[in-house]
């Protein structure tokens, strides 16, 4: 696999408190051209220098309103500054500009981009991550990597969708 320049990034927590709460896992789609990956950290696993690691052949990474979520929350956790070390796009504020207004999970349905596991949204993950955490239930955390790999894997069809809409509107004003 040559160079990958391109990663989607989206984290899992326990919460929404960057000073109580904890990061359960770091799903990273890094992508080139056709070539792409997934990498997850997962519990232990999500330290420094694991993430320094996965990320060392990005240089431009793509978030829905991470600037403001994830990479504070990363920050604050990890005490890495994602924003001063790689160029970043929150695909977020691209939305507002094309009027699609909403958390992630209501602008993939208005853009029709399909979601295996319906019905699991943020609260979801925290309680999957603590059934799996407190109860060893396996399948919990399955699910749970399920549904960050479909956040990441999305992020990178809605930065698709979002060129081409803003395409369209380009091509309307010419």
């Amino acid at each position: 696999m040559e160079q990958l320049t391109d990663a989607y990034l989206d984290i899992e927590t326990t919460g929404l408190s960057r000073l109580y709460d904890d990061i359960t896992v770091i799903g990273i789609y890094p992508c080139n051209g056709k070539d792409s990956k997934l990498i997850q950290l997962v519990g232990e696993q999500v330290t420094r220098d694991n993430l320094i690691k996965a990320l060392e052949t990005v240089s431009t990474i793509y978030t829905y309103n991470g600037s403001r979520f994830d990479f504070p929350f990363i920050d604050a956790s990890l005490g890495i500054n994602l924003e001063a070390k790689f160029h970043n796009h929150d695909l977020m504020y691209d939305c507002w500009r094309s009027n699609l207004y909403g958390g992630f999970k209501s602008v993939e349905r208005q853009l029709g981009i399909p979601r295996q596991l319906q019905g699991i949204g943020g609260l979801g993950a925290v309680l999957l991550w603590w059934e799996y955490r407190n109860g060893g239930d396996q399948n919990a955390l399955d699910l749970l990597l399920q549904y960050n790999k479909e956040d990441v894997v999305n992020l990178k069809a809605l930065r698709e969708k979002l060129i081409n809409l803003l395409e369209a509107h380009s091509d309307r004003d010419t």
